[in-house]
């Protein structure tokens, strides 16, 4: 513009950079206070974005430096003014058509002055909707991975053998590997570690690459519905996740923990609280690690019989010990390796109870005669080198050991116990996990879960809480809020001090719901929950829409300050002459969000909610706050003046500004 008023290159340059520095450095000020919820969230949240948030800022930081030498010193080196007959074709087709368009909306903004209160109210209806909208959306925390990966667990009866646990373990496997998304897969069972109990197992199933499969919700829907042909064994599968703060494994993808002093009130209310929940219709694959149906042996000893044959409860145990509990006996040692002797009994003889039938025992074989014949002598100066109790008449055939059936002293039974007691701190504790159904959101399904523990009426001994993902997401909805609401005040205190004005920071801050409802529109239209990533793409686009009233309000403050602009005329060649740059800037943030939509490949579901927001965003705020902005900023200079007249005249109006 300096340009073609005849003033040279370095002389518009200076006008320019003059003209616009203060902008800029309202800009910056107030993009970082917008990331004030992101430098402070706090949690593990906060732990993973804090770094994106400090890059950001300094980001933010080294524009405005650059912006405000670089780039005056390139204008005063490459820009030239050109006559209209220099131009392309190009050029002038585009000059003419900027023209058009700044043409179009001077009339349309000319319209909108002139039907101010409709305009008002159209404002506040924005700020209500957004309220609204914020509060009926589907609220989530991550959103679900397609990486390629699916982790499961299957889960058998808890008194299964290890060798029926590995036969429909490969069972499980053939029926996976027919799936035509399915590449590979592993899988083990035993107790580790990772597997607790010898009643589950762990797959990894690998699938095939993005384009030649479904996506990987639908995979495991299709695999959850082959799989049940397998008898004996369910799988509970769960996509692997880039990005995951679970600290442990379970079942399914949430977490949800019931702990309580008294065992025998889990064992009583947990599998009633999954059957409920297995009812709601938020909820999907609801499992439970409560192992309490184990089949247990015991050998009840008959003290009397075997103190009579001379056996004692150690040498039971040690028996048992020998034929069941894998007893390092020697090593045997080579040249190149050793190898450990294992004591135990046959494994064809170690299936079931009955097992213990063929355990013997050494005790005495003549327990009658032993008996008898003690209990007519006298223990009293017994000669040294004889057997106590017993005669030095009785021959040593009536002492003679023999290996004596287990069953001789002890009687067997069967009960039911725990195979594991897990632990949350000191006391019993059993996890929950869970999946969300097909087009629920995480935030239904935790309050499902609390209606159902309420209409349970769990027993004020069992504590319950959200572990992992689910105790992040209800943290994080707390926090965030409170986190904007900080930010907002902060940027309010930051354009106070740099505009002299209690009133415009207000005007500048109109422009956040309008950023917002486009935002969750935009997050219903493509049906994702509002969570973590959707949430900064808010807080990011809260700097990039407040940029265009800045760029309003700073020049209409100017012109009504500094050349004597009625407020009507300020805001409207305000809105006329910064309508090139705002558009400029909007297209640049869409362009810019339009790969984060688009992208696809490996986990690439992380970066799409960040993306509808903020091109959701930047679409329904352009179209609002340049008519919006100019109608809320001549209503507040309008409260300014009447605050003016009613407590002092210019003090008041001193007050206002300062």
């Amino acid at each position: 513009r300096y340009l073609e008023e005849g003033d040279s290159p370095l002389e518009a340059a200076l006008k320019g950079s003059g003209q616009i520095g203060f902008t800029i450095i309202s800009l910056t000020v107030s993009l970082i206070a917008v990331l004030i919820p992101l430098l402070f969230m706090g949690d593990v949240v906060g732990r993973l974005f804090r770094q994106f948030a400090i890059t950001l800022a300094v980001t933010i930081v080294i524009s405005a430096v650059v912006s405000l030498t670089l780039v005056p010193m390139l204008c005063a080196k490459i820009l030239r003014h050109h006559k209209p007959e220099e131009e392309s074709r190009f050029s002038r087709k585009t000059g003419e058509w900027f023209d058009r368009i700044i043409a179009s909306y001077g009339r349309w903004l000319t319209w909108v002055l002139d039907r101010q209160f409709a305009t008002l109210i159209v404002a506040v209806a924005t700020l209500v909707f957004t309220v609204i909208l914020y509060i009926v959306i589907p609220k989530g925390f991550f959103p679900i991975q397609d990486t390629g990966l699916i982790q499961g667990i299957s889960e058998a009866s808890q008194s299964i053998s290890f060798a029926a646990m590995s036969e429909r373990q490969q069972a499980l496997g053939a029926e996976i590997l027919k799936d035509p998304a399915v590449e590979s897969l592993s899988s083990f069972i035993g107790v580790d570690g990772t597997n607790t109990t010898l009643n589950s197992g762990r797959f990894l199933i690998n699938l095939k690459q993005h384009g030649t499969r479904d996506d990987v919700e639908t995979v495991i829907a299709r695999l959850a519905a082959s799989t049940r042909k397998v008898t004996g064994i369910a799988l509970y599968m769960q996509p692997v996740q880039d990005l995951t703060i679970e600290d442990r494994v379970s079942r399914t993808q949430y977490q949800f923990t019931l702990g309580s002093p008294n065992l025998a009130d889990l064992n009583t209310w947990v599998p009633k609280l999954v059957d409920a929940l297995n009812h709601r219709p938020e909820l999907a694959d609801v499992a439970s690690d409560l192992q309490s149906q184990g089949l247990q042996a015991y050998l009840d000893i008959d003290r009397d019989t075997a103190g009579r044959l001379g056996i004692t409860p150690a040498a039971v145990d040690q028996i048992l010990y020998d034929a069941f509990g894998q007893r390092l006996i020697s090593t045997i040692y080579t040249e190149s390796n050793q190898y450990r002797v294992v004591l135990e009994v046959h494994p064809e003889l170690q299936q079931g109870p009955k097992a213990l039938e063929h355990i013997y025992i050494p005790g005495l074989a003549n327990a009658n005669s032993v008996t008898s014949s003690s209990s007519s002598t006298s223990n009293v100066g017994t000669p040294q080198g004889a057997t106590p109790g017993v005669s030095s008449g009785t021959t040593a055939a009536a002492i003679e050991s023999a290996q004596l059936p287990l069953s001789t002293i002890t009687r067997l039974s069967e009960r039911t116990g725990p195979l594991l007691i897990s632990h949350i701190g000191q006391f019993p504790a059993t996890t929950i996990s869970f999946n969300l159904a097909p087009g629920a959101s995480l935030g239904a399904a935790v309050e499902a879960i609390k209606q159902t523990e309420k209409e349970l009426g769990l027993p004020a001994s069992i504590d319950t809480q959200f572990q992992g993902a689910a105790l992040a997401f209800q943290a994080s909805l707390t926090n965030t809020v409170l986190l904007i609401l900080a930010a907002i005040v902060t940027m309010y205190i930051v354009l106070g001090v740099l505009y002299e004005s209690f009133i415009h920071p207000i005007t500048i801050l109109s422009t956040l719901p309008s950023a917002g409802i486009g935002a969750l529109l935009a997050l219903m239209v493509a049906r994702s929950d509002l969570g973590i990533v959707g949430i900064i793409g808010i807080i990011l686009l809260i700097g990039i829409v407040k940029k265009n009233a800045i760029m309003m309000v700073d020049f209409a403050l100017d012109a009504e300050r500094n050349q004597g602009m009625a407020p009507r005329e300020a805001i409207y060649q305000a809105c006329l002459l910064r309508f090139r740059p705002i558009l400029m800037t909007t297209l640049a943030a869409l362009f810019g969000a339009l790969p984060l939509i688009l992208g696809t490949g490996v986990g690439s579901e992380l970066r799409h909610p960040l993306g509808i927001t903020i091109v959701g965003g930047m679409i329904v705020s352009q179209m609002l706050t340049l008519f919006t902005t100019p109608v809320i900023y001549l209503a507040f200079d309008r409260l300014q003046q009447k605050l003016s007249k009613r407590f002092g005249g210019d003090e008041a109006a001193e007050g206002a500004h300062a």
